[in-house]
């Protein structure tokens, strides 16, 4: 499968975890790495590219922080600007059916700030649901999303065993060996995994 992986992240050079996983990628085959902060520092999204490189993919990846319970600013314009009516969702919007929808998401916070009654009073599943509605919505396939949470307490030995797992879960989608779909209707926070 080709993956697609749409990064955002508004300070990419202070982030540990998401440069050793971007490291971890180079040079995997059938893998594209888009940055969207490099690509468009102005964040005017150029939407025929970005429809291209989608129509071009498999699998796409959402790659980003948790920031403010959701994602980067510039992810969600991309996904604004991108996700077109009569091309991703209603009438004549078929360009992504079937395609594979994945998140790789980090967290400053560990899981235990992430449960009903814990300091966030919401689990990563619940504040993921937009975007699995989102899949669901584009007739997309979301797939459990691989999580690194509490990454500002991560010792070097542990920062490098996740990227080695990211880098195996990446190269598994592209063998074709997609994590479990979520059920979007009844997701639970099991549906999820986690990995930290």
């Amino acid at each position: 499968m080709k993956v697609l992986i749409v990064f955002a992240h508004p300070a990419f050079e202070t982030s540990r975890i998401n440069l050793a996983f971007y490291q971890a990628v180079q040079g995997l085959p059938d893998v594209i790495w888009h940055n969207l902060y490099d690509t468009y520092p102005q964040q005017i999204i150029d939407v025929q590219h970005e429809q291209i490189l989608l129509n071009e993919a498999d699998a796409l990846v959402l790659q980003h922080p948790l920031y403010w319970y959701s994602c980067p600013a510039l992810m969600k314009n991309w996904l604004d600007s991108v996700m077109t009516l009569g091309w991703a969702y209603g009438e004549g919007g078929n360009a992504l059916r079937g395609k594979a929808f994945l998140q790789a998401v980090s967290s400053g916070g560990p899981e235990a700030v992430y449960q009903r009654g814990g300091y966030n009073n919401f689990t990563l599943a619940e504040l993921l649901r937009p975007f699995e509605q989102t899949a669901d919505l584009c007739e997309m396939t979301y797939h459990q999303p691989f999580l690194t949470q509490g990454v500002r307490n991560l010792t070097e030995a542990v920062l490098a065993e996740q990227a080695e797992k990211y880098r195996a879960w990446i190269s598994s989608i592209v063998a074709g060996q997609l994590p479990p779909i979520v059920n979007t209707h009844h997701a639970s926070q099991a549906d999820y995994g986690q990995f930290i």
